[in-house]
């Protein structure tokens, strides 16, 4: 017997979920959708200019975000302070049509990612 993990091995799994979402988070993968809520964007803007600067600027602190080692698993969610206001994003798993959920999130051929960017309200 080996000691080779494979994907089928929860190690294995959980760093190639996390590496999947490393992904998603940096705008590396072409299959994911980012949404960040109303409710975000209109606290942080009250114009169309304003919003896109907003949105840059939150790609950009989302883009930088180091993971504390408590919440480094799988990397799908976290918070940070964005205009001193906590920012929430969470990344959920959908099959290739998104519809429903990924029965394999560790699978990029099947699992399409959606990075949601929030409040607390929005939870």
């Amino acid at each position: 017997m080996t000691d080779t993990p494979t994907l089928s091995s929860p190690d294995t799994r959980l760093a190639t979920i996390a590496r999947l979402n490393d992904r998603c988070r940096q705008g590396l993968d072409r299959t994911a959708r980012i949404l960040i809520t109303r409710a975000c964007l209109g606290t942080f803007a009250d114009n169309r200019t304003a919003e896109i600067v907003a949105q840059a600027e939150i790609l950009s602190a989302l883009r930088g975000y180091q993971f504390r080692e408590a919440e480094a698993d799988e990397r799908d969610r976290g918070s940070f302070e964005y205009r001193g206001t906590p920012v929430y994003f969470r990344i959920d798993y959908y099959d290739a049509a998104m519809e429903y959920g990924s029965e394999d999130p560790a699978d990029a051929n099947q699992t399409r990612r959606m990075l949601t960017i929030m409040l607390r309200e929005d939870l």
